[in-house]
């Protein structure tokens, strides 16, 4: 079990990324490595992992052109 790929995914989908998204991106091994290595590119440079994740975040909504689902922390 990849221990790093499942921190990274379960971060993304705490900004909301959704699944579906995660899952293509999670898929392919090149798509993965480019997320794994703009990750640690925030880390590296003295970033928390949830300021990493949020601004990847919204590079993935700005680049597909989709708005985060807030409706599921209503629902709790």
């Amino acid at each position: 079990m990849d221990i790093e790929r499942i921190n990274l995914y379960e971060r993304l989908r705490d900004f909301k990324v959704p699944t579906t998204v995660l899952d293509n991106i999670f898929a392919e091994e090149k798509d993965y490595q480019v997320l794994l290595e703009a990750f640690n590119t925030f880390t590296n440079e003295g970033y928390k992992e949830d300021y990493a994740a949020e601004e990847i975040s919204k590079i993935i909504f700005k680049e597909l052109d989709i708005e985060p689902d807030y409706s599921i922390d209503e629902e709790k």
